[in-house]
């Protein structure tokens, strides 16, 4: 198989986005969060995505519709149903080829371990590889200042797969930043004032980091702007593609043109609302 054909096959089974990563762009990490902790016998990781429906989101940006479009069709169902049958094929489809394939969710996780060793010189499971990391090393894209995963076909809109498999595929290079233009039009958005650009911090694969401002969770926790706040199933995550500064994301990278799919109008045409952490209106 070659990088070419699994790219056309993953798009066949629905995949909006496919870059792959050797291994060893990853051997930095440490083993809690090492794809070689997963599958020591890997060579390559595939980075897969599906897109978030732009229109998911103009319910939010009006104030108008907050819990039913993007929390179905641009996160639960669309992780959970639509990107895992497309993982779940292209795994199958690379299994039927001889080669073994770890499909894995994308999860946002950093927490403590969740179980001890099962041997000396084992990670504590679970490793969770960071999809950020895998999606850059992938060519995918790049890290915002506001945490959030960008692409240049969708901006901010897109959800997140991977898979390991032992066949070692020609890789993509690994994605320079170019989208992010540190405008702090994130931070700006934000009501609660989460987002600390004062306090930044490098992330990405080495030699191609990213300026990622400090976030200040228990903030985001209480975000009444269009975040999602996640069940134990996803680690009682804060979703905040759809908060204010996701969207403000969105309209800043929209308006620079720097995302390639194009709409007849801008995401944003009205100023933006915001609520306070009570869900107190505090700006029109």
């Amino acid at each position: 198989m070659n990088a070419i054909e699994i790219k056309k096959k993953a798009a066949e089974f629905g995949a909006d986005l496919v870059g792959i990563s050797p291994i060893s762009r990853l051997a930095h990490l440490p083993k809690e969060s090492n794809p070689a902790s997963i599958f020591p016998q890997a060579e390559s990781l595939i980075v897969i995505a599906k897109r978030v429906p732009h229109g998911a989101l103009r319910g939010i940006e009006e104030g108008t519709e907050l819990q039913s479009s993007f929390n179905h069709f641009g996160l639960y169902y669309l992780e959970d149903q639509y990107l895992a049958k497309t993982t779940y094929d292209l795994t199958i489809w690379f299994e039927s080829q001889g080669f073994e394939a770890v499909p894995m969710f994308a999860y946002d996780y950093s927490g403590q371990a969740q179980a001890v060793p099962v041997a000396p010189g084992k990670p504590a499971p679970n490793v969770y590889v960071d999809y950020q990391l895998a999606a850059q090393a992938a060519g995918l894209g790049e890290i915002g200042r506001n945490g959030l995963f960008l692409t240049p076909e969708f901006g901010t809109l897109q959800r997140f797969a991977m898979l390991l498999t032992d066949e070692k595929i020609d890789a993509d290079d690994t994605f320079k930043p170019s989208l992010c233009k540190n405008c702090n039009a994130c931070a700006e958005a934000c009501p609660l004032n989460a987002i600390d650009t004062n306090n930044l911090n490098g992330k990405g694969i080495p030699g191609s980091e990213c300026d990622v401002a400090a976030i200040n969770k228990s903030l985001c926790a209480k975000c009444k702007n269009g975040a999602v706040q996640c069940d134990e199933g996803r680690f009682y995550k804060t979703e905040r593609v759809g908060a204010a500064c996701g969207r403000a994301c969105l309209a800043a990278l929209e308006e620079k043109g720097l995302i390639k799919t194009k709409f007849r109008h801008q995401f944003r045409t009205a100023p933006a609302w915001g609520r306070d952490y009570l869900g107190e209106t505090i700006n029109n």
